[in-house]
């Protein structure tokens, strides 16, 4: 692996059909600490160290618990993934807060590669 890749679990992200209320749930009954909201879109709650996602319907890409990494360069962790054995299922795109892609490794687990959107 070269130095310049260097990619980390950015987050665990679960889907919700109602972000306000899996938020209340996870706040109330584990004491976790909201990070960041999105209003209905998403929110990021402070895992102890890794971040724990609530994706609403615009922002579940994956529609299953998956895990994010987050990457310097999105269109070059899929290249090197897709050689590795990864498939995409979803090309990289641009969302409101990043430019991520879907991918399913080679046991079948769906995941997603991010990146912020340099502005």
């Amino acid at each position: 692996m070269t130095e310049s890749f260097s990619p980390k679990v950015g987050n665990v992200m679960y889907p919700a059909e109602d972000v306000a209320k899996a938020v209340a749930f996870y706040t109330e009954g584990l004491g976790l600490k909201v990070k960041f909201a999105d209003g209905t879109r998403f929110a990021a709650l402070d895992g102890g160290g890794v971040t724990f996602a609530i994706a609403g319907e615009e922002e579940d890409l994956v529609g299953a618990p998956a895990a994010s990494f987050k990457v310097e360069d999105v269109a070059a962790a899929v290249d090197r993934l897709v050689a590795a054995g990864a498939e995409v299922l979803r090309a990289a795109e641009e969302g409101p807060h990043e430019i991520r892609a879907v991918l399913r490794d080679p046991a079948g687990n769906p995941f997603v590669v991010y990146a912020p959107v340099q502005r």
